[in-house]
């Protein structure tokens, strides 16, 4: 069983363009913003999406982030390539097909196209700002 203690909180990353990048969440997928902040010296912009915080934050002084590199496709999977997070996944709730036709008219880029998962469950991968694999997946 799984421990009770724990509840998920947030996913946090780190930007380039913290403003431009929650207001992607909000365009592409009606995010809405819950705060906008200040701490430790850099912009930090609480996005919230399916009950889920989406912790969006600036460049704090003295770091020097790295780039992280595209999704790479292989015979019968993607990846990164790196170690740590790949992606993080939402269940979408509605017709992804026709969701991901509405996407890709507002620009935005698809590394892994609409396909049935090991499940036979619809999804697809985003591109989104940072370096950021999303994982949608029809419900």
């Amino acid at each position: 069983m799984s421990n009770p203690a724990f509840k998920f909180d947030h996913v946090h990353i780190i930007s380039e363009t913290p403003r431009a990048s929650a207001e992607w969440y909000v365009r592409m997928f009606g995010a809405t913003i819950a705060a906008d902040t200040m701490a430790r010296g850099a912009p930090q912009i609480f996005v919230e999406l399916g009950g889920m915080t989406i912790l969006i934050r600036g460049r704090r002084p003295g770091e020097d982030p790295g780039k992280t590199p595209p999704v790479r496709q292989y015979d019968d999977f993607s990846s990164h390539n790196t170690w740590g997070t790949d992606h993080f996944g939402f269940l979408y709730a509605g017709d992804l097909t026709e969701f991901c036709a509405e996407l890709r008219a507002k620009g935005v880029h698809f590394p892994v196209e609409l396909k049935r998962g090991v499940g036979g469950s619809l999804l697809c991968y985003v591109a989104a700002p940072d370096g950021v694999s999303i994982e949608l997946m029809q419900c």
